[in-house]
């Protein structure tokens, strides 16, 4: 049973990285998106869409690693679906534990981008 929940911990990290891709890559130029991180104005966004389209990429690649994990996982490929999934998950959880060294005003979003993976390798260490 941990074993499912952990598999649906990894999902949900994984369509939450989607959902950065999404804003990061695709509709970082739209002010409700950039003021999501914390940027002060359109000339700034613009600036820094070239990075936040390059760190959108970088999220998505993470998603996908787990997301074929996780098929693999569902189909019977457990060792090669298991590796794919936990070295998405960890690169995640990585990539939050960096964002958090960054200083305060990263914790927040450390914390929502790095709870759902760090969850999900727990769970699945332990199954």
């Amino acid at each position: 049973m941990l074993d499912v929940i952990g598999l649906v911990f990894a999902a949900l990290a994984a369509l939450l990285h989607v959902y950065i891709w999404v804003m990061e890559s695709i509709t970082w130029r739209r002010p409700g998106t950039w003021r999501r991180f914390a940027v002060q104005d359109q000339d700034a966004a613009d600036l820094l869409q070239p990075m936040a389209f390059n760190q959108g990429f970088y999220n998505l690649f993470l998603a996908v690693m787990a997301g074929l994990g996780i098929v693999l996982v569902a189909v019977g490929a457990d060792t090669v679906g298991r590796t794919l999934a936990f070295a998405g998950l960890a690169s995640m959880l990585g990539a939050a534990l960096v964002l958090a060294a960054g200083g305060r005003k990263y914790h927040r979003p450390a914390v929502l981008q790095g709870t759902l993976p760090l969850i999900a390798l727990v769970l699945l260490l332990l199954a």
